[in-house]
């Protein structure tokens, strides 16, 4: 049975300076350090692919795991060890160098190696036959520009594939700011947004890219959104289920 809840009240969406006061609030005033936070995210990520994309049932499934150098890339790689824990067949691929991560992404690539867990780069990747889910943490809502090397690569090879593919917080290419689809973006299935909904996920031309909405708890404490300079107004909504699919 799936653990997913439907909500289907309004709630209030945030944009890119907001994100970025809740992700400095988090840290520095509620000390919810950003490792808490994408544990909390990869959790929350691979409940939606198992309830999701893999029948509910992870074990004997496979599953590639494309992650960028940000907290996209390291909440994607959380949940690859989540899913592998769960008994699914986990392959990474990395849109970068290690030593250009971010320190949090880099102690979850860490893990991974020590569980024997295959990471390799992007470059590497080939056929999806016999995969059953591909989940996007390339580039997250910090983008400036159309996606360039590596990163691009993985997301035209994503696009190029049959197997469905979930996003993280946004699809990587899309320009949250704006609700910009930069050349090129992913076309995704379904698309798990952290904390609230972000408005470039509204805007009507990219609706066919981040497909199903769903909505995760990371974390987030209620009286965090009400503070000055944010003054949001959210009553508890993740009193269900951690995972939320939204309309």
């Amino acid at each position: 049975m799936s653990s997913i809840r439907v909500y289907r009240d309004p709630l209030p969406t945030i944009d890119v300076p907001q994100m970025a006061e809740i992700s400095r609030l988090m840290a520095e005033e509620y000390h919810i350090s950003p490792l808490q936070s994408m544990e909390n995210t990869g959790r929350c990520l691979a409940i939606l692919a198992r309830d999701r994309f893999l029948e509910s049932n992870p074990s004997g499934k496979r599953v590639m795991v494309l992650a960028g150098t940000g907290s996209n890339g390291g909440g994607a790689l959380a949940c690859a060890r989540r899913l592998n824990g769960w008994g699914a067949e986990v392959e990474v691929y990395t849109a970068s160098a290690r030593e250009r991560m971010n320190p949090e992404s880099i102690h979850q690539l860490s893990i991974l190696e020590r569980m024997g867990i295959s990471i390799r780069s992007g470059k590497e990747l080939g056929a999806t036959l016999g995969f059953d889910l591909i989940i996007d943490g390339i580039i997250g809502y910090n983008l400036s520009g159309d996606p360039e090397g590596l990163p691009r690569k993985m997301i035209e090879w994503a696009n190029k594939s049959p197997i469905p593919t979930l996003s993280l917080d946004t699809p990587s290419g899309l320009d949250l700011a704006t609700g910009k689809a930069h050349t090129p973006t992913i076309k995704a299935r379904a698309t798990l947004t952290l904390g609230l909904p972000k408005s470039g996920l509204y805007a009507e031309e990219v609706l066919h890219l981040r497909g199903e909405l769903y909505l995760a708890d990371i974390g987030v404490p209620p009286s965090l959104f009400e503070e000055p300079g944010l003054e949001i107004k959210a009553a508890p909504i993740f009193c269900e289920s951690d995972v939320l699919r939204i309309e």
